[in-house]
């Protein structure tokens, strides 16, 4: 995983953020969606970088590489 991506139990319920922030990366990926350019992502989120904003989206990439597995 990239190192500016962290999943700690502690933190945001374990769910993946930006390392060093609470900031999801769903909540970074969402605003992308929904027609938020970087720029304005990163005007409303001060502490990160776009590094940060590529970090989710390479990790949202990966997501869309698993597999699900028949139970």
């Amino acid at each position: 995983m990239n190192p500016r991506i962290s999943a700690d139990p502690s933190v945001c319920g374990g769910d993946p953020c930006i390392a060093g922030t609470r900031i999801p990366v769903h909540i970074i990926i969402s605003h992308l969606a929904a027609g938020d350019s970087v720029e304005t992502v990163l005007e409303e989120f001060p502490r990160i970088e776009r590094a940060d904003v590529e970090a989710c989206l390479e990790y949202a990439a990966f997501l869309c590489t698993e597999k699900a597995v028949a139970g």
